[in-house]
């Protein structure tokens, strides 16, 4: 196996499914194994290091709500959520257990490759960078943003950020004391397909403060504009 073949794990109990993205994946230079449940997934994980897994929501026994906390808790693994549902609330719980990515079956195959490149290029790019090169960095507080490392820092330690709220933070950052609506923000992450109800922002603006702001009920950094959206002060 090449030394740098990244390996994805599928949990999924549908049979055509899996080998379509076993056969499709691996045509994209990843070496991909697939299983069908929770304890399958578990003797897997025994013996293999993976470096993403993509998880289906609806699995018979343990659901994949669940088996995602268990991988958060362990392991804390990236993880791509499938949902034959495509119900609102099945994407907020998703994103509240700290899935880096959702998609809505059916999906085109091409579409979750994207979505797992983006995962695995913020998840390992966290080397040193070269020295000749202009890094990218934002501060604001006892913070800084590692654009290039698609990292967080609170004084020089690293904050655990899902692929989602990193790319929410950043567009925050990037357009400090400016008010954004909902839909300006769903429109720049373009990480979810959304509708007028989707609550998807919200909920990733909460998981934000529990991470950054010292009281997330009075939040400093991350504020709500009453009917009209939030706002992003680098002053605290």
């Amino acid at each position: 196996m090449h030394p740098h073949q990244q390996r994805l794990l599928i949990v999924d109990d549908q049979p055509d499914l899996r080998e379509l993205l076993k056969s499709y994946l691996s045509t994209e230079g990843f070496a991909v194994d697939a299983v069908e449940d929770g304890p399958s997934m578990d003797a897997y994980l025994a013996d293999h290091e993976v470096d993403l897994v993509i998880l289906d929501l609806m699995l018979p026994g343990e659901d994949g709500l669940s088996i995602g906390r268990r991988l958060r808790q362990q392991r804390n693994l990236p993880i791509i959520i499938l949902s034959a549902r495509g119900e609102e609330l099945d994407r907020i719980v998703g994103l509240e257990m700290g899935a880096d990515d959702y998609l809505t079956k059916p999906f085109n195959p091409r579409e979750l490759l994207a979505r797992i490149r983006s995962v695995l290029r913020r998840c390992t790019d966290t080397g040193p960078e070269p020295a000749t090169r202009e890094r990218t960095v934002h501060r604001f507080g006892p913070y800084v943003l590692d654009v290039d490392q698609y990292r967080l820092f609170r004084d020089n330690e690293p904050v655990s950020l899902t692929t989602g709220e990193f790319k929410l933070l950043r567009i925050f950052v990037e357009n400090a004391n400016r008010v954004l609506s909902r839909d300006n923000l769903l429109e720049m992450t373009k990480g979810y397909d959304h509708s007028p109800m989707d609550r998807s922002i919200d909920v990733c603006v909460g998981r934000l403060r529990k991470k950054i702001e010292t009281d997330p009920s009075r939040p400093v950094y991350l504020r709500t504009i009453r009917g009209a959206g939030y706002m992003f002060s680098a002053e605290d």
